[in-house]
């Protein structure tokens, strides 16, 4: 993904490519697409597939950096994105959480890092690296691969969150115990 709608890949001889897409949703809507195919012709899936869709700006995001994020997350359902299962795009509240604290599944915390502020990412976890066998009650059946598209909107980087005040940003911290905010008590583990 480059600025300006441009795409760039390389082919199995190595050679590069370049597409230009008429707007930023298409090449975000072929982004998705490139993503998925992945997925469906790999033999296993057992880690997280990312893609970005737009790469932001500033410094990669490392474990102990502070986000908020809009996200829409989708089941994983016949080699496609089904049924939206949670998202905070159309809500006041960003999500919001520190990196590497185990308040979100392990596929997000693999899968946010080297983000930059306003960067748009397309995660593909699978299960073992979402919610495993329990799935979530009423939301998520058990063993299900699922789809995120992640978007940060504001990063505090671990370097900056203890100033000269004493304050921390862990302190006023209230992270979702996963990206299904209203699944309280539920852990990731």
């Amino acid at each position: 993904v480059q600025p300006n709608n441009y795409s760039t890949f390389y082919d199995d001889q190595r050679q590069n490519w370049s597409i230009m897409f008429e707007s930023e949703k298409a090449a975000v809507d072929f982004s998705k697409q490139v993503c998925i195919a992945k997925c469906n012709s790999s033999p296993a899936l057992d880690s997280v597939l990312c893609q970005d869709l737009l790469l932001g700006e500033g410094q990669g995001v490392e474990g102990g950096d502070s986000l908020e994020v809009a996200y829409t997350g989708w089941l994983f359902q016949s080699n496609g994105l089904g049924q939206v299962f949670d998202s905070n795009v159309n809500k006041d509240k960003l999500l919001r959480l520190k990196l590497g604290s185990g308040k979100v599944i392990k596929g997000w915390e693999e899968g946010m890092l080297g983000m930059k502020k306003g960067g748009r990412r397309f995660l593909i976890i699978p299960p073992a690296w979402a919610y495993g066998a329990q799935g979530v009650a009423g939301r998520v059946p058990a063993d299900s691969t699922l789809a995120f598209e992640v978007e940060v909107r504001r990063v505090k980087l671990a370097k900056e969150c203890s100033g000269s005040d004493g304050l921390s940003v862990s302190s006023r911290d209230s992270p979702a115990p996963s990206p299904v905010p209203s699944s309280d008590g539920f852990s990731s583990d």
